[in-house]
């Protein structure tokens, strides 16, 4: 299986030899961080977003807004400018700007600058504000989590090999919380004070009880309905365990396969081990190998 190659830190196909000499130096100290200035300049920008995320978080309490709302609208601006002139930046150093544009990181940026931009044109609630969030992404790129994508890649194969059996595990399970939600409906309809009032709500109180969440809001009130409620939960933690097992065995077996993990070659004539693991002549006497 040819593993998938994804990188959503770097645009993609940037050829940097086509580049302007400026754009050569702004797309190293912003993209790359290889030197002194990309990496002030990433520290700043890991600063700048932090503090706009504390802003958005403060903005959404009350009291603080009432008494604070000038500060932190003028400071919201300040880090929408900022963003902006960085989102610019970006667009231009990589030379062609749609390959930023519309990788990941680009998509982000831009959704993360559009909300107030808006409040010019129509008011913006709390909710959409929310979007702004989405700039904490961007510390992926700054701390270099993207060097463990592999690793990323090993969960997203193993989530793609065990697809039909999950998509079976699932279907088992909406069919299981159907029937939990009609039986206890029909059990607990006899009490006058049932909260089960409709199927739809009972088979919420089966998801609920299945997935050992347990609001509470719900509860059955006859000793049937109790029962009921004690073999679903019970069976919850079974049934919990076995996409995790599912996904793992994928894991597992991506693992063995994989180049780096299979057993060594040894050449019978000379016992050399140090070969390709694709490799059909001893690289040390010629031999062929086994």
């Amino acid at each position: 299986m040819i593993k998938p190659k994804i990188n959503v830190f770097m645009p993609a196909s940037i050829d940097i030899q086509e580049l302007s000499p400026r754009q050569r130096k702004l797309y190293r100290i912003i993209f790359q961080a290889d030197n002194r200035p990309g990496r002030i300049f990433d520290l700043a920008l890991l600063i700048t977003i932090t503090l706009s995320v504390v802003v958005i978080m403060l903005e959404s309490v009350k009291s603080i807004y009432e008494s604070h709302g000038l500060l932190l609208r003028t400071l919201e601006w300040i880090f929408t400018i900022l963003f902006s002139i960085e989102y610019l930046l970006r667009i231009y150093c990589v030379g062609k700007p749609r390959k930023y544009i519309f990788s990941l990181f680009g998509i982000i940026d831009l959704l993360a600058i559009i909300p107030t931009y808006l409040t010019f044109f129509i008011t913006i609630g709390p909710g959409l504000n929310v979007i702004r969030i989405l700039r904490f992404f961007r510390i992926y790129n700054i701390l270099k989590l993207g060097n463990f994508v592999d690793s990323g890649n090993v969960i997203m194969l193993a989530l793609h090999a065990s697809r039909h059996k999950i998509a079976v595990f699932l279907t088992a399970i909406f069919t299981i919380v159907i029937f939990a939600g009609g039986l206890v409906y029909f059990v607990e309809s006899v009490n006058p004070d049932s909260q089960f009032t409709s199927i739809p709500k009972s088979i919420y109180w089966a998801i609920v009880t299945i997935t050992t969440v347990g609001f509470g809001d719900i509860v059955p009130l006859t000793p049937i309905g109790q029962f009921l409620s004690a073999i679903l939960m019970i069976s919850g933690y079974a049934i919990i365990a076995v996409p995790t097992g599912i996904v793992t065995s994928e894991i597992v077996k991506s693992n063995v396969s994989a180049p780096q993990n299979r057993a060594k070659i040894k050449c019978k004539n000379c016992d050399f081990d140090a070969h390709d693991h694709d490799a059909q002549f001893c690289k040390k006497c010629g031999s062929e190998l086994s």
